[in-house]
C-alpha cells in the first residue's frame, strides 16, 4: 500500500468549481505538494473534483453551483466548500458529504481543513481524513509546508465556528424538500400510475420497481430493470410524460441544460423517485446516443463551458 501514491486529477478539481470561480492557489499548491506521496501518509482520500450530482446528495444536480467538491475518500463520501447563502465565496467553509448520510461543516475555511488534517482532528465519521494506520505519517511535513507557505499563520481549526451556519440542517432540510417534491410532482403522479402494473409485490417502503430511461435529441429508450434491462409495453406511452419532465426542468435551470439519462424507483405505494443524469452518454439500441443528436440538444439548451461533458465536445 504504501508505493501507491495519492490520486490527483488537478483538471477534474477545476471543474468542479462554479462557473466563474476558480480553484484557489493554496489548493492547487497542495495538489503539488501531495503529488508522489503515498496514499495515506496524511489521510485516506484522492484529489478529485466531482458534481454535487453525484455526490451523496438527495437529487443533488440543482446543487452544483453552491459546491466545489474536490477531495473523495474510500467510502464515497466527498468534501469540499460550500457557496450557502451569506457566506463568503472566495473563501467557503468545506463540509463532507458522507456516503451514510452524515453531513458535517469540517472546517471554516481551506486552510482551516488543512491545518486539521496536520492535527489529525476528526470524528469517527470521518476517520478517513486521518494518516492510515499501515502507512508511515507524513502530517508532520505537512504543517511544516503550511507554516511556510506566504499566507501567515494557517487559520486554526475551530476559529469562527460559532457564527458558521447548520450545514447538517441545511442538507437535511434539502433531503426532505425534495422527496416531498418529487412525491408530489403531478409528471411523476402520472408515470406511477401509468406504471401502476409494474408496482413491486412487496409492500416495504424500500421495495420498488427500478426503470432507466434515456432521451438524446429525437432518441428515446426506456427500460425496466428486471433481471437486467428489458424493453416492457408502457414505454411508448410514457415517452411524451418525459420529454414534457425533461423541459419543464430545463426551465427552471436552465443553466444545468437538458438530461440525457434518468433512472427512478417506482415504490410500492407508487411514488416515483427520480435521479437525473447530465453528463453520461447514455446506450440506446445497444451504440452510444448519437452525437448530433446530443449536441443539438446542447445547442438548445447551453450549459456553461465547464459543464459541458467531454465527449460532447467531440467534433
Amino acid at each position: 500500500m504504501s508505493d501507491t501514491p495519492y490520486p490527483i486529477d488537478l483538471e477534474s478539481i477545476r471543474g468542479a468549481f462554479p462557473p466563474g470561480m476558480e480553484a484557489p492557489p493554496l489548493l492547487v499548491d497542495f495538489a503539488s505538494w501531495l503529488e508522489g506521496r503515498p496514499w495515506g501518509s496524511v489521510g485516506c482520500f484522492s484529489l478529485q473534483g466531482q458534481f454535487s450530482d453525484h455526490a451523496p446528495i438527495t437529487d443533488g444536480s440543482p446543487l452544483r453551483d453552491r459546491f466545489s467538491l474536490f477531495m473523495r475518500l474510500p467510502d464515497g463520501s466527498a468534501v469540499g466548500g460550500w457557496y450557502g447563502a451569506g457566506l463568503d465565496r472566495d473563501n467557503p467553509p468545506i463540509v463532507g458529504l458522507g456516503s451514510e448520510g452524515d453531513y458535517q461543516l469540517l472546517a471554516p475555511s481551506l486552510d482551516g481543513l488543512l491545518a486539521k488534517l496536520t492535527s489529525q482532528q476528526f470524528d469517527k465519521a470521518w476517520s478517513d481524513l486521518k494518516p492510515h494506520d499501515e502507512v508511515e505519517p507524513q502530517t508532520v511535513e505537512l504543517a511544516q509546508w503550511l507554516a511556510g507557505r506566504p499566507l501567515g499563520e494557517p487559520a486554526t481549526a475551530d476559529d469562527n465556528s460559532s457564527e458558521l451556519p447548520d450545514f447538517r440542517g441545511f442538507m437535511e432540510k434539502w433531503s426532505r424538500d425534495r422527496e416531498d417534491y418529487w412525491a408530489n410532482h403531478r409528471l411523476m403522479a402520472e408515470l406511477g400510475w401509468r406504471l401502476a402494473a409494474h408496482l413491486p409485490k412487496g409492500k416495504k417502503p424500500w421495495d420498488q420497481t427500478r426503470f432507466e430511461i434515456a432521451i438524446v435529441g429525437k432518441q428515446y429508450q426506456a427500460r425496466v430493470l428486471s433481471r437486467g434491462p428489458q424493453p416492457f409495453e408502457e414505454a411508448a406511452s410514457i415517452e411524451s410524460l418525459l420529454r414534457d419532465l425533461r423541459e419543464e426542468m430545463r426551465k427552471a435551470q436552465p443553466e444545468l441544460g437538458l438530461w440525457y439519462a434518468m433512472n427512478f424507483g417506482l415504490h410500492a405505494d407508487g411514488r416515483v423517485m427520480p435521479n437525473f443524469e447530465y453528463d453520461v452518454r447514455p446506450t440506446i439500441e445497444g451504440e452510444p446516443a448519437t452525437l448530433s443528436e446530443a449536441q443539438a440538444d446542447l445547442a438548445r439548451a447551453p450549459r456553461p463551458e465547464r459543464w459541458v461533458p467531454k465527449w460532447l465536445t467531440a467534433s
